[in-house]
């Protein structure tokens, strides 16, 4: 059986549903609490790597210090061409590791079940082809990709915040949105600047499009691992 490595980077910020997709598709998942104190390997032995999302920017070293190994993992990943998955702070960090740039508090949050655009390039994508035109994901950021690593694929956007999936290589995704998240974690977001009543009925009405579409795309991964 192959195995997954998963960094955790907040208390309720767990691989969710998408961790249970990649389980139905035959893989184990090797989760770890980073933020709990679970120390970070120093060398990535595993088949893939997922990094999850967490209220930190990449280099926050002084308020997680355990990015700094996750960073490490993250460019052995790039490097060695191991299947690599990162969300919302995962996504950025991918992107800064391979030559990106990221900023804090940048352009407009997004909160809750947000439309994305698929783009042309993704048709020839691994994960993301045949993808909807449009597609909703769930959201919850306010820091953002504000440059694309060289030579990346872009691969989705929003109108707020245009990087919001891309590829780096051919076996490293970042996303910004949350495909593992379910409406429910909404109630339990600070309503900083939303009604979370309103953000959380948006959610569930849109879970019958989005649901059927990121499970596809975590079984895609899944089958390169």
């Amino acid at each position: 059986m192959r195995d997954v490595l998963i960094i955790q980077n907040s208390r309720s910020g767990g691989p969710g549903r998408f961790g249970g997709w990649l389980e139905e598709a035959g893989l184990r998942l090797d989760v770890v609490r980073a933020h709990d104190g679970a120390p970070v390997p120093g060398r990535l032995a595993h088949d893939a790597m997922i990094m999850l999302g967490g209220g930190y920017l990449p280099g926050e070293d002084d308020r997680a210090p355990w990015l700094a190994p996750t960073r490490q993992l993250v460019a052995e990943a790039l490097d060695r061409g191991v299947p690599l998955f990162g969300i919302c702070l995962g996504g950025q960090m991918i992107a800064e590791v391979a030559g990106g740039e990221v900023t804090g508090d940048t352009g407009a949050p997004e909160n809750g079940s947000i439309p994305l655009t698929i783009r042309p390039e993704a048709a020839a994508d691994a994960l993301f082809h045949d993808l909807p035109p449009v597609v909703p994901a769930i959201e919850h950021h306010k820091d953002a990709i504000t440059a694309l690593p060289p030579g990346a694929v872009w691969l989705a956007e929003t109108e707020r915040c245009p990087y919001q999936a891309f590829r780096v290589g051919e076996q490293a995704w970042g996303v910004q949105f949350h495909p593992e998240v379910v409406p429910e974690r909404i109630r339990e977001w600070e309503a900083d600047g939303f009604d979370p009543d309103e953000v959380h009925a948006r959610a569930v009405a849109d879970e019958p499009v989005s649901t059927p579409i990121w499970r596809e795309v975590a079984t895609r991964f899944a089958k390169l691992v």
